[in-house]
């Protein structure tokens, strides 16, 4: 497991973009935190670095944004959702295991559908609420040589 200390939304949105310079098509980041904790930066951060131009913001009434980057980003925020079966209504699976990079806010509502192999980012408050720390952890085989490469960032300003 990795873990950066963020003291701004900045500082997130920086990671985030060097990760998503990281990407590669098929992978799935799951973004877990609390309301307020900074996921949506971290996913502004991430699809900007996958080659997204776009103004990205949060899905949460639509459950999913498309964006086009060097890979197609697939942005859900699936707080609203009440069962897990209404992401079949979205033909989920499309996006979570196909050509593209998927971003899941709220992934604990996922239940028996969260996938196998992803890339779990976790995002906590400090205790004085000024600062982030962020975890990132592989989980799946997939996704060790992603931590491997994770392990090398320094803020160079992205």
């Amino acid at each position: 497991m990795l873990t950066w200390y963020s003291q701004s939304e900045e500082d997130t949105y920086k990671l985030g973009k060097w990760i998503g310079g990281k990407l590669r098509s098929g992978e799935i980041i799951l973004l877990f935190g609390d309301l307020g904790s900074g996921k949506t930066v971290m996913s502004r951060g991430i699809a900007h670095g996958a080659g997204v131009n776009d103004i990205v913001t949060s899905p949460t009434f639509t459950l999913m944004n498309t964006y086009e980057g060097k890979y197609p980003v697939y942005h859900f925020d699936i707080y609203r959702i009440n069962q897990p079966e209404e992401l079949y209504d979205l033909d989920y699976e499309d996006y979570f295991f196909g050509s593209g990079i998927a971003i899941v806010e709220w992934p604990e509502r996922l239940d028996y559908l969260l996938p196998s192999e992803y890339l779990k980012i976790t995002i906590n408050r400090t205790e004085d609420d000024k600062g982030r720390i962020i975890t990132a952890e592989a989980v799946g085989s997939r996704y060790m040589a992603l931590e491997e490469v994770l392990k090398n960032y320094e803020d160079t300003g992205c």
